[in-house]
């Protein structure tokens, strides 16, 4: 089996569940009791990665304005900033290790998905 199994297709759905996830299970987990931020951050976060999916190159969007290795890159920048954020807003408890499994889980994700050809999928140019 290749190493980057996930197509761009799949990891739209995907991108879809995550985004209602992160919208709903903040309030489920009651991160708001850590902190107003760990609650909000990760709504922010779900509505943006909503939105950057219906506007992204791949199926099921509304929009192909996005294409979809610069949705790659923005999926990292958001794990970065999931795992940033735990330091940055000194999450605790509960509140960190929500952000530390899904900071870990977006980078799995975009480390499996396969853009259709051979090179790495978000390629930062020197």
């Amino acid at each position: 089996m290749k190493f980057r199994f996930i197509t761009p297709k799949l990891h739209g759905v995907f991108d879809y569940i995550a985004a209602v996830n992160l919208v709903v299970f903040p309030f489920i987990l009651n991160l708001g009791s850590y902190s107003p931020m760990a609650l909000w951050f990760s709504v922010g976060a779900g509505v943006g990665l909503f939105i950057y999916s219906l506007l992204t190159d791949y199926a099921f969007s509304v929009s192909g304005a996005v294409p979809f290795k610069l949705h790659l890159l923005l999926d990292v920048v958001a794990g970065a900033a999931f795992i940033a954020a735990i330091f940055i807003f000194d999450f605790q408890g509960l509140a960190a290790a929500y952000y530390a499994v899904m900071g870990l889980g977006v980078f799995a994700l975009v480390a499996v998905t396969n853009t259709g050809e051979d090179s790495m999928p978000v390629e930062i140019a020197a």
